[in-house]
């Protein structure tokens, strides 16, 4: 007896959910689905620094190369502490032994800059300290996941606006929403397919030159969709 009634209230509860699912189905409803997007300036760029001891004329260790761009850095305002790191995990420096008797010593940093114009006078400066392997590694906005929401807040709000349009075409009017759906989102960031190394002039530029513009908006995109109740 007790397995019977333990099956017939399965049995119930199964129907009862059926019988929800069929009624939401069944009820007039109207779904609509939109996309709403921005644009958004960098205020992330990311840098690959590579210091090697073979790229300098008259081979200058490493150490004085180092110590040159943390001064050239700093009198531009920058924070070494917060801005710069070194990118060899688990290692200061690499060897790279090219005879038995020559050992030539590279290290990689990561600096972060916060505008197109502080970048183009950092790769100005390294440059003239003889610094030029220099890499865009990305770029980034740092408020991104604050972004998607507004972008989401905006787009639930678009749903129902259109929605009501088509609604009031038919002459009918909408109701409350039944339900609800997140789609993702996706981010275009036109710069990083470039992945180039930096150059801002050649050996013989005396003055300095500011990039042309700004890097590249990044595009970022959200997409839901509603149904509501159609009355």
């Amino acid at each position: 007896m007790k397995k019977l009634g333990l099956i017939l209230f399965l049995t119930g509860m199964l129907q009862n959910g059926f019988s929800q699912t069929k009624n939401f189905i069944d009820q007039p409803y109207l779904e609509t689905s939109v996309e709403v997007d921005t644009l958004v300036t960098p205020n992330r760029i990311h840098l690959g620094i590579r210091l090697m001891e073979s790229d300098s004329k008259g081979r200058i260790s490493l150490e004085i190369l180092e110590q040159q761009m943390g001064e050239k850095l700093s009198a531009l305002g920058i924070d070494l502490d917060k801005q710069l790191t070194v990118s060899d995990l688990g290692s200061e420096f690499h060897k790279y032994f090219l005879r038995k008797e020559d050992i030539v010593k590279e290290k990689a940093f990561e600096l972060v800059l916060y505008d197109a114009g502080t970048t183009a006078r950092v790769l100005y400066e390294l440059e003239k300290a003889g610094i030029s392997n220099i890499q865009l590694l990305k770029t980034d906005y740092e408020d991104m996941e604050s972004l998607k929401d507004i972008l989401r807040v905006r787009g639930i709000q678009k749903t129902k606006r259109q929605g009501t349009m088509m609604a009031n075409a038919l002459g009918q009017s909408l109701g409350s929403a039944l339900h609800i759906t997140d789609r993702g989102f996706s981010v275009y960031n036109k710069s990083m397919e470039r992945g180039a190394v930096l150059s801002m002039s050649d050996e013989n530029q005396e003055q300095y030159v500011p990039l042309p513009a700004e890097f590249d908006k990044i595009r970022i995109q959200v997409t839901v969709s509603a149904k509501f109740k159609l009355e």
